[in-house]
């Protein structure tokens, strides 16, 4: 029996194995599929606390786990397949075959972004190909980009693109946006924000990084290079909650929802990082969510002890 069993290695999961291994609650922490998250797919960070310097994504997270191995956590290869969350204690499969059960869950699992599926976009992820203006804004300051969506997050990234680029061509299927009105007029209002509409991506060009996309129009079929330095993914992101449906309360996207910190509605169950955050989405928010939800499970726990 675990006192707690953490699902996902990104920041939250591993701040909440530093939090949970210092209160010497022994944690077991289940790697997933992609072991350290989203940021291992990004090269440098440059707005989390604490390195002057830029740091890479994957040297960030070897750290963090570093971090909580010393302190006493456990780690599991692999995924998890299965939950039992509807009685106590709580129940997990890993891999599909070995069982555990638990006093606490703190689920970590992040959110995916959700990709084109066109030739090049994995090839060049993190080098020109990115799904976050935010984090990777910075480093295309005199280029011209392209933002490929017509959302309010498409908006939102394209008018923070501004900043730094030249010029932002937001590539959009349909001849109007779904964006907000007020988000619509913010990128409309905007000199270096230009539209191509009726158009998709059909490739992202580049050897080592990207030169370019090939955009088609959807009416007429036409093809044309558009030369660019970097590519904007914005169109939305999925959070990996599938393996708790029916069993977690989550909103209309699948986000689980929390209340009073990091709880869920089941108790003993708590969520941290992407996985119940669809607004913020950082590094940083993730961890400090991980933190919370280590602290709320360990008080959960003394006070089922107590």
């Amino acid at each position: 029996m675990r006192h707690v069993v953490i699902i996902g290695s990104g920041p939250a999961g591993l701040t909440a194995a530093i939090y949970t291994a210092r209160a010497n609650l022994s944690p077991l922490l289940i790697e997933g599929l992609r072991a350290g998250g989203q940021l291992t797919t990004t090269t440098e960070v440059e707005n989390y606390p604490g390195f002057h310097h830029a740091i890479m994504g994957p040297d960030l997270m070897r750290e963090m786990r570093a971090q909580a191995e010393r302190f006493g956590t456990e780690f599991v290869a692999g995924e998890v397949t299965a939950v039992d969350l509807k009685r106590s204690p709580l129940s997990l499969t890993v891999n599909g075959e070995e069982r555990l059960e638990t006093k606490t869950l703190i689920i970590a699992s992040g959110a995916s972004a959700i990709q084109l599926g066109i030739p090049g976009e994995s090839r060049l992820m993190g080098h020109g190909v990115s799904t976050c203006a935010t984090c990777d804004g910075y480093f295309f300051r005199g280029k011209e980009l392209v933002v490929v969506g017509g959302g309010d997050s498409a908006m939102e990234e394209a008018t923070f693109l501004t900043k730094f680029a030249t010029r932002v061509s937001v590539v959009h299927r349909r001849d109007k946006l779904r964006a907000s009105k007020i988000m619509q007029d913010r990128a409309f209002k905007n000199e270096k924000v230009t539209f191509i509409w009726n158009s998709v991506v059909d490739d992202i060009l580049g050897d080592k990084v990207v030169t370019g996309v090939r955009v088609r129009n959807v009416e007429t079929g036409r093809t044309s290079e558009l030369n660019c330095a970097g590519v904007f993914v914005a169109i939305g992101h999925s959070p990996n909650t599938s393996l708790f449906a029916g069993q977690i309360e989550m909103d209309t996207k699948g986000y689980i929802l929390t209340k009073n910190g990091t709880a869920t509605n089941v108790p003993g169950v708590f969520a941290a990082g992407d996985v119940q955050d669809s607004r913020y989405r950082q590094a940083v928010t993730a961890a400090g969510s991980g933190c919370m939800a280590a602290m709320d499970a360990e008080r959960y726990l003394e006070s089922r002890e107590g």
